[in-house]
């Protein structure tokens, strides 16, 4: 995949319907897909109360950190990632090089069933971004992503 993957709206609708199998299969409570950039690419399921912005600028910055530590340990990357809380658990999986699945579910599911269906789930997503690399530029997304995602980390930890 290139360095700054896009992906095109047509393909989102794809990966939305992928995602919104992903939630009802695993019983997840949502979905994320984010770009190693921190940018949020979709999101499926019940996000209301989440800042997705922060969260995928957080999550981003969490899988670079995770690299690093990766590399000490003698690993090129670990690709999957999973935080644990009182009622609330992410499941975090890197697609190709560039974009991280985002699985946020709750004691209803387990993380066998969460890794299971991220896992297929996921296959499908890379090979609609790499079909869609290979064919003639679209109508690009929006590039305020960046600058949103920015200035939201900027908001979280300002002093």
């Amino acid at each position: 995949m290139s360095e700054s993957t896009v992906i095109y709206e047509n393909d989102v609708k794809q990966i939305d319907k992928l995602m919104a199998r992903l939630i009802s299969e695993a019983e997840a409570k949502c979905a994320l897909l984010v770009d190693k950039d921190g940018r949020l690419i979709t999101r499926q399921g019940f996000t209301n109360t989440l800042d997705t912005t922060a969260l995928g600028a957080l999550l981003a910055g969490s899988f670079a950190s995770t690299k690093e530590i990766a590399r000490l340990v003698g690993e090129p990357e670990f690709s999957v990632l999973f935080h644990q809380g009182k009622k609330d658990h992410i499941h975090i999986n890197l697609i190709g090089e560039r974009i991280i699945l985002v699985v946020v579910f709750d004691d209803r599911t387990t993380i066998g069933m969460v890794r299971l269906y991220a896992k297929e789930i996921s296959a499908k997503i890379l090979d609609i971004v790499e079909k869609s690399q290979k064919e003639e530029p679209q109508e690009k997304l929006d590039d305020n992503f960046t600058q949103l995602a920015e200035g939201k980390l900027d908001d979280i930890f300002k002093d």
